[in-house]
């Protein structure tokens, strides 16, 4: 596995963490998945919106990362569901994507004592 020193600060939604749950992704998973999308080896939708093929290429995930100052895993969902997000969810996704962004240090730490966020990808 990657050392720490190749991740920047990664984080997962509550609603993705339950989404991984249920589909059997663990966050060793999801480190090992951040590598290669900071690699280069993800589907680069524009404006900070990644896909990611996860769990033996049976789920999608969408991750976040506009600035590449953090990167948030933010949407799962199974292939055999659907093929794609859709346009308007692009543009959702983009638009939370420079939200995300602009977030400063007091705000990331207020979403992850909230629970909103949680960070993955620390202790390797």
């Amino acid at each position: 596995m990657p050392d720490a020193e190749n991740f920047a600060r990664t984080f997962k939604t509550a609603w993705f963490s339950k989404a991984a749950r249920k589909a059997l992704i663990d966050d060793a998973e999801l480190c090992r998945a951040i590598a290669d999308v900071r690699n280069g080896q993800a589907d680069d939708l524009g404006g900070g919106v990644f896909k990611k093929r996860l769990d033996r290429n049976r789920s999608r995930s969408i991750i976040l990362a506009k600035g590449r100052r953090f990167w948030v895993y933010e949407y799962l969902f199974a292939k055999n569901d659907r093929d794609n997000i859709d346009q308007k969810e692009l543009t959702a996704f983009r638009k939370l994507a420079g939200s995300y962004e602009r977030l400063d240090d007091p705000q990331l730490t207020r979403l992850l004592d909230d629970g909103h966020f949680m960070e993955i990808c620390h202790d390797l």
